[in-house]
């Protein structure tokens, strides 16, 4: 394809790395729903943290817009929406649906669309591209033309980006899959990886965080195990990861955009062609339970110290799903939150990542900007930012009443240093 133009649907954690590769190369149009989103770009502020101002300003062929028609001289669009699952524990296509319709409405003929959310096998084809066939009159594989490219941003994390992380693309036709593949090994250092077909580009994203999900079930539950057994969960891991074969998981919360929600995608799938996965959901449901337990070794701990857990202050030291990240995407320290409220006991929550706005939004509550010395019952080190380890433990207790609980998920501490931990 001749004198390429792209337009990046989404300015989140994925779009906005992928646009501003491309835009370094080819015209972009970085394109959001979100005004003041859009606004903070185009004075060089990501509240998302993954693009310095320099590296924005590297990008000279992008322009951000809110406007659709802003779209039109684009011939290649690339859709990188959330896919978040409902109440249900079911997919949430809207917001792909919704920016299919967008795109219905600007496809002009050879256009090639390019998916990039993380969905079940098959939907880009039996979902997305019959709403953009509808809105823009125009026909498949012969008037237009899809790829498929699953992300794969890892949010904080400075070393893997988007360029260093080798793709996976795909596309409709043999043609498509190779303008797809050519397109991305423009930018892409580490390279590409085509496949056969849109449904095996989709089943592999899929299946990389199922099992990274199941991979921590076993892991909690084998800390469930160790903590009946009165055996340290950290020192049997440490003593097992001496074989070279043994892999690193650590339990904890399994939180956030993509290890949380994708195995519920794969599921959906399952279940729809008649087949009951039984492996995938059981590590779900475990998984989906570590905060309730937790807070209940909690509680116990305080009650062995006399401490009543209604009206006790509690401080919960992280918010955001990861260390060093902004993310509030599915946390799951608001499970130990609601529980905790549950009996009546009052929490504050610490975390100097996370946007107290947008925490206020999402959760209705609004985080410290900083704790104050000797005021809490229970301290609760759950999520490791590098702020809470330079801490040390001093500093930490400090925050404690006389007689308090200090319970390590993440160990962050010497298990001699804390109270109990995962």
């Amino acid at each position: 394809m001749n004198n390429i133009k792209i337009g990046v649907i989404g300015m989140g954690y994925v779009g906005l790395p992928l646009a501003v590769e491309f835009g370094k190369q080819y015209f972009t149009i970085g394109f959001d729903i979100n005004q003041q989103r859009i606004e903070e770009l185009k004075i060089g502020k990501d509240r998302t943290l993954e693009i310095n101002e320099p590296d924005l300003k590297k990008a000279t062929q992008l322009a951000y817009s809110c406007i659709a028609n802003d779209l039109e001289p684009c011939n290649i669009y690339i859709v990188t929406v959330p896919t978040p699952i409902n109440i249900y524990k079911q997919p949430d296509l809207g917001p792909l649906k919704k920016a299919s319709r967008l795109l219905g409405g600007l496809l002009k003929k050879q256009d090639i669309v390019i998916y990039e959310s993380t969905v079940y096998p098959g939907a880009t084809e039996e979902i997305c591209v019959p709403i953009l066939e509808e809105c823009s009159g125009l026909v498949f594989n012969t008037d237009f033309f899809v790829g498929y490219s699953p992300e794969r941003i890892n949010p904080g994390d400075k070393e893997h980006r988007v360029t260093n992380i080798l793709k996976i693309t795909s596309g409709s036709t043999m043609d498509t899959a190779d303008t797809v593949d050519n397109l991305y090994k423009s930018i892409i250092n580490a390279g590409t990886y085509k496949t056969s077909s849109i449904k095996v580009a989709e089943a592999a994203k899929v299946i990389e965080n199922t099992q990274r999900d199941v991979n921590i079930a076993l892991i909690n539950e084998l800390a469930l195990i160790f903590n009946k057994l009165g055996i340290d969960t950290e020192e049997v891991l440490l003593a097992a990861g001496t074989k070279w074969n043994f892999l690193p998981f650590r339990p904890g919360l399994v939180g956030g955009h993509c290890i949380s929600v994708d195995p519920y995608y794969l599921t959906y799938k399952a279940q729809a062609i008649g087949y009951n996965p039984e492996i995938i959901l059981a590590g779900r449901r475990l998984n989906d339970s570590m905060g309730n337990y937790m807070v209940t070794q909690i509680i116990k701990l305080m009650l062995n110290k006399r401490i009543h857990i209604n009206e006790a202050k509690i401080l919960i030291m992280g918010l955001a799903f990861k260390e060093n990240c902004p993310d509030l995407r599915n946390t799951r320290v608001i499970d130990m939150i609601k529980e905790f409220n549950s009996f009546g006991a009052k929490i504050d929550v610490f975390d100097p990542w996370v946007d107290p706005n947008e925490t206020q939004q999402t959760y209705g509550f609004t985080p410290l900007l900083a704790p104050q010395l000797g005021s809490y019952d229970a301290i609760i080190l759950a999520v490791k930012h590098q702020q809470f380890i330079d801490m040390g433990v001093e500093k930490i207790r400090a925050l404690g009443k006389d007689c308090h609980v200090l319970y390590d998920i993440k160990y962050i501490l010497p298990v001699n240093e804390v109270d109990g931990r995962l």
